[in-house]
C-alpha cells in the first residue's frame, strides 16, 4: 500500500482524504511528490525502501495529580514524533505516539498498561510510574517491552522486558551517599514512606558506610503533604543542628570543617519540604542541604528565587550532564522547532532528559532491523541480541545483554551505573566534577542486596 508524507506522518493513498481541501491543493501536492509516486511505491523524498508500516509506541506519565507530575515526557514523546516523521520516519516508519494520563495511581498505571495492549504498542517509552505492579504485569503477557522508563520503581530493574537508559533512584542515592560521607557529619535523610521509598535507606547508607561513616538517620513521611514543619525539625536535629528556638542541639556538625546534611527526595513536594526547613532552621547555612535530579532541578532553582534561593549551595546528584551541556543541543534543536512553544517541556527537566534518550535509543533499534514491519517481539529479540545505543555522551554506550547487567539481586537490569555530581552555583545546577562516577560496587555492596 503506498502513501505520502505530511508534516506530521503518514496519509493512507487508497482514497480521497478530506484533508486536502481544494482541487488545487490536491494538484500541488500530487506535482511535490512527482512522478516516482505515480509509478510505485519507492523512491518518496526522505524514505529508504519505500513505504514501510508504522510504529506505535506509547508514553504515560502522571499529570494533574496532587504528588507528582511529569507531564513534559509525553509531550517530548510527540515532539520527537514530529521531529522523525517529518524527515520520512524512522527507517521508513512512521512514527505513532500514543500517550496517556497515570494520575500517579495504581489504576491509572494499569489502565494505560492495558491501552498499550489494545493498541498493539510495539513498546512503552520514555515513561514514569512508580506502580510496577500494576503496569509490569499487563506489559510481560504482552511481550511489550518497557524501554527507557524513569527509574522510580523497583521493578523497571528486575523484569526481562525492562530495558532502563538510568540507574533510577537507586544510582542516584547511592552517588548521593558516597558525596555526603566526605562532606557532611551527620546525614538526615528525608524520604517518602512507600514501597519506592523503603530501598532509600539502604542505599544511602551503602555509599555513606563505605567510607566509614555513620548511617543517615531515617525519616519517612507523606509523599503529598502540605506542610513538612516536624519532619524538618527531626531532620535538623538528627543532623545535628538546631531547629529555631530550640536552644540545644546534638555535638558534631560543623566541627572539623563539616556540616550536618540534610537530603530530601520527596520528588515535587520536595520544594514543599524545604519551605518548612527555611522557617524551623535557625541558621540554614549552617547545615548543607542535598537532594536527587527530579526532586530540586533547575525549574525548581528558576522558580524559587536562582542564587537568592533556599537552594544555593546545594549537592545535587544527576544520571546525566548539566542542562546547559552542550551534548543536550540536538534535543534542545527538536524542542524549538518541534514542540510548537508547548510550555510542559522543559529542557532541564530530567524527565525529558529521559524521554529524549529513551526515543533515541527507540530510533536506533529501529534502524538497526532494516525491516518492513517493526512489531514488539522484534525489538525484544534485538535487544536481547546486545544492540548497541551511542547517545551522543549523555550516557555510556547502552547495550542490554546478560553480561551487562548489574551484579546486584535488586537491581540487575541496570546497565547504566553511571552519575553525575552537581551543585546550585549563583542559582544554576553546575558540576561538581567533571565527568561520570561509577556506582555499582556501592550498589552491589548494598544491603538491600544481602
Amino acid at each position: 500500500m503506498c502513501g505520502f508524507m505530511t508534516g506530521y506522518g503518514w496519509r493512507r493513498s487508497h482514497g480521497p482524504s478530506r484533508s486536502f481541501g481544494t482541487t488545487a491543493t490536491v494538484v500541488a501536492v500530487w506535482s511535490a511528490v512527482g512522478a516516482t509516486l505515480l509509478s510505485g511505491c519507492g523512491g518518496l523524498p526522505g524514505v529508504s525502501g519505500g513505504s514501510r508500516e508504522p510504529i506505535t509506541v506509547m508514553t504515560w506519565a502522571p499529570e494533574g495529580s496532587a504528588a507528582t507530575n511529569a507531564p513534559g515526557m509525553p509531550a517530548m514523546a510527540k515532539a520527537f514524533a514530529r521531529w522523525v516523521n517529518a524527515d520520512g520516519g524512522i527507517d521508513g516508519h512512521e512514527l505513532r505516539v500514543l500517550t496517556c494520563n497515570e494520575h500517579n495511581t495504581a489504576t491509572g498505571a494499569s489502565d494505560c498498561a492495558r491501552r498499550a495492549v489494545k493498541e498493539k504498542a510495539a513498546a512503552v517509552v520514555g515513561s514514569y510510574s512508580q506502580y510496577d505492579s500494576a503496569f509490569i504485569p499487563p506489559l510481560e503477557v504482552a511481550g511489550i517491552p518497557y524501554l527507557g522508563g524513569y527509574g522510580i520503581s523497583d521493578r523497571e530493574f528486575t523484569s526481562a522486558l525492562s530495558y532502563p537508559v538510568n540507574g533510577g533512584q537507586a544510582a542516584l542515592i547511592a552517588g548521593s551517599g558516597q558525596e555526603l560521607a566526605a562532606a557532611c557529619d551527620q546525614v538526615s535523610l528525608v524520604r517518602p514512606d512507600t514501597l519506592a521509598g523503603d530501598v532509600l535507606p539502604t542505599l544511602l547508607d551503602a555509599g555513606l558506610t563505605a567510607a566509614r561513616h555513620r548511617p543517615a538517620a531515617d525519616i519517612r513521611t507523606a509523599e503529598d503533604a502540605g506542610d513538612y514543619t516536624d519532619e524538618a525539625k527531626r531532620a535538623l536535629e538528627q543532623a545535628g543542628a538546631d531547629p529555631a528556638g530550640s536552644g540545644g542541639g546534638r555535638k558534631g556538625a560543623g566541627q572539623k570543617g563539616g556540616k550536618g546534611c540534610v537530603t530530601a527526595v520527596l520528588g515535587d513536594r520536595t520544594e514543599t519540604f524545604f519551605d518548612s526547613f527555611r522557617r524551623v532552621a535557625d541558621d540554614p547555612g549552617k547545615v548543607r542541604v542535598a537532594s536527587v535530579i527530579g526532586s530540586i532541578n533547575q525549574p525548581l532553582l528558576d522558580r524559587t528565587g536562582g542564587a537568592d534561593g533556599p537552594f544555593e549551595g546545594a549537592y545535587v546528584t544527576g544520571w546525566y550532564p548539566e542542562s546547559d551541556d552542550p551534548r543536550w543541543e540536538p534535543m534542545k534543536r527538536v524542542i524549538r522547532e518541534h514542540a510548537f512553544g508547548d510550555d510542559a517541556i522543559d529542557a532541564a527537566d530530567s524527565g525529558v532528559q529521559t524521554t529524549w534518550i529513551a526515543y533515541t535509543a527507540l530510533k536506533k533499534l529501529v534502524e538497526s532491523l532494516h525491516q518492513d514491519s517493526v512489531r514488539a517481539l522484534d525489538l525484544v529479540r534485538a535487544l536481547n541480541k546486545g544492540v548497541t545505543v551511542d547517545t551522543g555522551g549523555l550516557t555510556p554506550v547502552l547495550r542490554w545483554r546478560f553480561e551487562d547487567m548489574l551484579a546486584a539481586a535488586d537491581f540487575p537490569r541496570i546497565v547504566n551505573r553511571q552519575v553525575t555530581f552537581q551543585v546550585v552555583r549563583d542559582g544554576r545546577l553546575v558540576a561538581l566534577k567533571k565527568g561520570f562516577t561509577d556506582v555499582s560496587s556501592t550498589m552491589e555492596a548494598s544491603a538491600a542486596n544481602g
